[in-house]
């Protein structure tokens, strides 16, 4: 496959006229997770539509290769129409090469498909702003077993964490995180987090006003960056089979801003105040104003990270005043975090779902 003429890197607010677009190459092997590629193809595709309405040239080439034309998916639908692993170089202008994740506790690396997809690999030459390497999910243990990983910072779903510091001990391996960049490589936590590692490709690519028009028509509410945690707090305490609890919690974080009691609380579940407190103890390992600190707390960054005003945040929440948001932050929040810094990361929004407050 002929590569196209050689370019500087696409510069940072969009495709530039006669530049050319970024060959994403989607590396297909057989059981591939269907989301790990869909959902990000159809992020680029959206992409090149939004800049397509503003009159400017397509930003991505999105192509699918592999060791198979036919692999199988996930799910069982079988794909058609890869095309061969192509030779790359640095002259091929810029280019992201995306290793998608596989069923299975551990990745299975004996197959043939697998092997020539691992000694393709072995021979890219990684540059930032030339050829990239994205993985999603246990994409990160392929590439630890073609050797991509030495020495670089990188994630992978959770359940394959310790399967990647096996294969790549040298690999500086980041936990409980949404995505991390580390020079030419991106890896994600898994599934979903591919699209908010896309999201957060195409804001550098083409600037963050598309990327939030992609966000929007994508209809993804909250665009997580690389410092996030890859397991949402509103999921935390929630370990356990007791559905009174699991009423109240949902209804707390479905409506944090209410006036929150125990008592309150206690009448969704329909028990006791004491009881409830004891189910919280034994079950989540909090109690119930601990939780609703939690989550409040949790719910308050969601709106300073989309632009809100400190009390605009506080206000949607349910903090009594923007003081006692700063207060709860600087108590729950061991690495320092302040509503200023949360506000500086603006853009975790759609920008239709900002709040314009200064």
């Amino acid at each position: 496959m002929r590569c196209p003429t050689a370019a500087a890197p696409v510069r940072s607010g969009g495709a530039s006229a006669g530049m050319p677009p970024i060959r994403v190459l989607f590396v297909l092997l057989p059981g591939s997770l269907a989301l790990d590629w869909a959902g990000p193809a159809e992020a680029l595709r959206v992409a090149n539509q939004v800049l397509r309405a503003q009159g400017r040239d397509d930003c991505f080439a999105v192509e699918f290769v592999g060791p198979l034309a036919d692999p199988p998916s996930s799910v069982g639908l079988r794909l058609g129409g890869v095309q061969p692993l192509p030779e790359l170089s640095d002259a091929c202008g810029p280019c992201w090469v995306v290793l998608l994740g596989q069923p299975g506790d551990v990745i299975d690396v004996k197959p043939l498909a697998t092997r020539a997809a691992l000694h393709w690999l072995r021979g890219l030459q990684l540059r930032r702003g030339r050829v990239e390497l994205l993985c999603v999910c246990a994409g990160s243990v392929l590439a630890a077993h073609a050797g991509l990983l030495a020495g670089v910072d990188a994630t992978t779903h959770h359940h394959h964490l310790d399967e990647l510091q096996r294969i790549a001990p040298d690999c500086r391996v980041q936990r409980n995180r949404v995505f991390v960049e580390s020079g030419a490589v991106w890896t994600s936590a898994g599934v979903t987090t591919g699209i908010d590692l896309t999201l957060h490709r195409i804001a550098e690519a083409c600037g963050e006003a598309i990327a939030a028009r992609v966000a929007e028509q994508l209809v993804v509410a909250l665009r997580r960056g690389p410092a996030d945690p890859e397991l949402s707090p509103f999921l935390a305490h929630r370990a356990h089979l007791h559905a009174a609890l699991h009423r109240v919690q949902n209804a707390v974080c479905q409506q944090p801003q209410l006036g929150w009691s125990v008592d309150e609380m206690a009448r969704v579940a329909c028990t006791s105040a004491r009881h409830l407190t004891r189910l919280f103890a034994r079950e989540a390992g909090v109690s119930p104003l601990q939780y609703l600190r939690r989550i409040r707390a949790d719910a308050a960054e969601a709106a300073l990270r989309g632009g809100a005003s400190v009390a605009r945040a506080a206000e949607l929440a349910g903090f009594s005043s923007d003081l006692q948001l700063r207060r709860a932050l600087h108590q729950l929040r061991a690495d320092g975090t302040t509503p200023s810094a949360l506000r500086r990361a603006r853009g975790a929004l759609p920008t239709s779902m900002k709040d314009t407050g200064t």
